[in-house]
């Protein structure tokens, strides 16, 4: 068994896709694996996977013109899960990497996508299903703050990455608005200068201290919000548990009012 170790990442995942192609190696004697496996397999060869942009590109454009944009998005959606990685389930890569081939050879990306009965088509419902939920908390969820700057600054801490989804969103409902959107778990960042599109860069030289420089009337309107949300609470019926259930606590420290306790 030949095993191509891939980055966990739409890059990683896709060149990986595009080196067990090329390889000739034989399909079933192929598997793609997410990061350094848990444990090695006898008489299995592992063979790293170097990110390749043109490489990507190659897999994108193969997947968009014979399937259409439907089947790519389903497969970017499953490639961006953060879902841990378990022995019991499929890994993401490989699934994707099934997937794929099973288009192939079908030649429908659509009709593949509905046989639910094939572990991999599954495992892509699955992931796309977790990713399209985690970018719907963050929609909800998500709270813009006006810095000094008058740029709106929202942090989110999402476990999928679903940035280009949020940066899509509001660029289409505040068009006429600077904003940024800090995903400190993957330590990216999406910059939408009004009346542009948005674009996404690396925000591991982002000054933390500088976005919590907030304007004067941010302060003022979350000392009022603040002072609302105190004053129409009922301390006898407090309760922390149904709290957590309408807002899961991992959100907390993005939300002014639950920040405190978080």
């Amino acid at each position: 068994m030949y095993i191509f170790v891939c980055e966990d990442s739409l890059e990683g995942i896709f060149t990986g896709v595009y080196d067990a192609c090329a390889s000739k190696l034989g399909h079933r004697n192929i598997r793609l694996c997410t990061g350094e496996p848990d444990n090695y397999e006898l008489f299995s060869e592992y063979i790293p996977v170097t990110p390749s942009v043109e490489k990507t590109q190659k897999v994108v454009n193969t997947l968009v013109t014979r399937f259409g944009q439907q089947f790519y998005e389903s497969i970017y959606q499953a490639a961006m899960s953060g879902e841990p990685r378990s022995r019991k389930k499929m890994d993401k890569a490989d699934a994707i990497y099934e997937t794929i081939l099973l288009a192939l050879a079908n030649g429908d990306g659509q009709k593949v996508l509905l046989s639910l009965g094939e572990p991999c088509v599954f495992r892509i419902f699955e992931l796309c299903r977790a990713t399209n939920r985690e970018a719907c908390h963050q929609l909800q969820f998500l709270r813009f703050s006006e810095l000094e700057n008058g740029v709106l600054f929202a942090t989110v801490h999402p476990k999928d990455y679903v940035l280009p989804y949020l940066a899509e969103h509001f660029t289409d409902r505040l068009p006429q608005e600077n904003f940024m959107i800090y995903d400190a778990t993957h330590c990216l960042v999406a910059v939408h200068k009004a009346s542009m599109s948005y674009m996404l860069a690396d925000a591991s030289d982002l000054d933390l201290d500088k976005i919590k420089r907030y304007s004067e009337n941010e302060l003022e309107y979350r000392k009022l919000w603040l002072t609302f949300f105190d004053h129409i609470a009922i301390e006898a019926r407090r309760n922390p548990k149904l709290q957590m259930q309408m807002i899961p606590k991992r959100h907390w420290a993005d939300t002014p009012e639950l920040s405190r306790f978080a």
